[in-house]
């Protein structure tokens, strides 16, 4: 087939479409940059929609003194608490104590710290709690009598990233889905790369000052197969995986449970009446692309349960599961997984006259933004010209709302339509922000939504997907940009693929 080429250089090739990729494309835009961005999937396909769905400052992160990485973490909440208030919003974790772990002194003393290493604002402070007496201990054993209450933040992990992506198209970066880059060389001081569209297989062939390595699991094979350039660095892959029940507990909080192994287990609710479990930390071989879950895992997650709550799920009532490999940076010094550092690094090859790559080694979710700004300092030699730093301050689409206050605006913008069904606007509110304004434009009547396919799911919003976030087969638009398909029964996805597949053919 053959190659499309346009010799007029971009600033910046951005490889790899999930949170940090996206992150790095929207800021590089933002500070003026010529950017594309290449992901080979969908967006957040891989590991940026299979997390714990957290924003959090990393509590069991202080046992390895990783005191830098929670203060950037527990920062970082506060940030994009502010930035997308639809999409992030406090959680209270119960924290049980076992006699039999860590001591309670321990446990109050990483708390005191998780309260005040991060300039704590917007969140309540740790509290302790009687669990004979609390309603949080209703549903616990027994045996566990005390414990502590704090906060971290729920996130949905996939519309980060597209939202990330959306303000990187608004501020001018090409985002490119489903296309590969299948290499990238150094030629006259620039990257000549050849992209590969993986529905078409047409092949475009693009040149960049400098390209920028976020690949997650894939991040060495991109440096040396793709790049052709020797990893300084690698990466520790290992496998998390979570189960979907329903909620056997009362109330909004979740559970922070601790495991014999020390691994710190989360029990957090999830939607309506579902609960969210995981997760498993093991060491991964393989492609990154087969992850699944094994029957060990669950029982490993089931048994967690089973100590701490009478009226646990049982094997039969898991509904869902994923798992996702998370690409640590591997610095040989941990043994146990759950050990190894989630911090990140980054490899700089370039310079005199080499046009550079930078990689970025490990990371995660909560720190993507960060990660975002010292890899582009990485470049600012490249680029004197550049903008600084901006993002802190800068809502992400659908999060300008005064003061970050979901409440009330959701409020004024359900009011301003009686006839949506209150579930309906809560998930339009949440999914969209004060973009579901836009979505809903001229609306004013179930009837003008379209088809409804199950659930909560319209045409209108499906149009949506594929206009705007770039969604283009049924598992785009049910597991990633929405969840609608934990809603929808077998044959209404299946309808719902075959008329998506209508609609792309016609």
């Amino acid at each position: 087939m053959p190659t499309e080429t346009s010799r007029d250089p971009i600033d910046l090739l951005v490889i790899g479409g999930g949170v940090n990729g996206a992150g790095v494309a929207r800021d590089a835009a933002g500070r003026g940059l010529g950017v594309i961005l290449c992901e080979k999937g969908d967006l957040a396909e891989g590991t940026s929609s299979r997390s714990g769905k957290y924003i959090h400052g990393g509590l069991r992160y202080l046992e390895y003194y990783e005191f830098r990485l929670v203060r950037e973490a527990l920062i970082e909440r506060e940030v994009l608490l502010a930035a997308a208030p639809h999409i992030t919003w406090p959680l209270r974790l119960v924290l049980p104590h076992s006699p039999e772990q860590r001591p309670r002194w321990l446990i109050r003393l990483g708390l005191f710290l998780y309260d005040h290493l991060g300039g704590r604002k917007r969140l309540p402070a740790t509290q302790a709690l009687d669990l004979r007496a609390a309603p949080e201990g209703a549903a616990l054993d027994p045996r566990f009598a005390h414990g502590f209450a704090y906060y971290d933040c729920w996130v949905d992990d996939a519309r980060l990233v597209v939202l990330n992506a959306v303000d990187a198209a608004r501020r001018g970066a090409e985002v490119l889905t489903r296309t590969a880059v299948v290499s990238a060389r150094r030629e006259d001081g620039l990257w000549r790369a050849t992209l590969r569209d993986g529905e078409t297989g047409a092949q475009r062939e693009v040149w960049a000052r400098a390209l920028f390595n976020a690949a997650g699991p894939w991040v060495e094979q991109v440096l040396g197969g793709v790049a052709g350039v020797n990893a300084q660095r690698r990466v520790r892959l290992v496998k998390g995986s979570h189960i979907v029940t329903r909620r056997w507990w009362t109330g909004a909080h979740g559970y922070v449970l601790q495991n014999h192994d020390r691994r710190l287990i989360f029990v957090n609710p999830y939607f309506d009446d579902l609960a969210l479990i995981g997760t498993t930390d093991i060491p991964f071989e393989g492609r990154a692309e087969d992850v699944a879950i094994d029957a060990d895992e669950t029982a490993y997650l089931l048994d967690v349960l089973a100590r701490h709550f009478p009226d646990a799920p049982k094997a039969e009532d898991v509904l869902s599961s994923y798992s996702g490999v998370r690409p640590l940076f591997d610095d040989d010094a941990a043994k146990n997984a759950s050990a190894v550092t989630r911090d990140y690094v980054f490899d700089l090859d370039g310079g005199e006259g080499r046009a550079p790559i930078v990689s970025a080694f490990g990371g995660k979710i909560t720190t993507y933004r960060k990660l975002a700004e010292h890899g582009l300092a990485r470049l600012k030699p490249f680029f004197p010209a550049m903008g600084g730093d901006w993002t802190a301050a800068a809502p992400l689409p659908g999060g300008a709302m005064p003061d970050a206050d979901f409440d009330g605006w959701f409020a004024r913008f359900s009011a301003a339509r009686p006839w949506l069904p209150e579930p309906l606007a809560r998930h339009y509110a949440r999914a969209y922000g004060t973009e579901a304004e836009a979505l809903l434009d001229g609306a004013g009547g179930l009837a003008d939504l379209g088809r409804r396919f199950g659930a909560l799911f319209y045409e209108r919003e499906a149009e949506w997907l594929a206009a705007r976030e770039w969604a283009r087969t049924a598992d785009d638009m049910l597991w990633r940009r929405t969840k609608h398909g934990l809603f929808l029964t077998p044959a209404e996805r299946d309808a719902f693929a075959a008329w998506l597949g209508r609609s792309a053919a016609a």
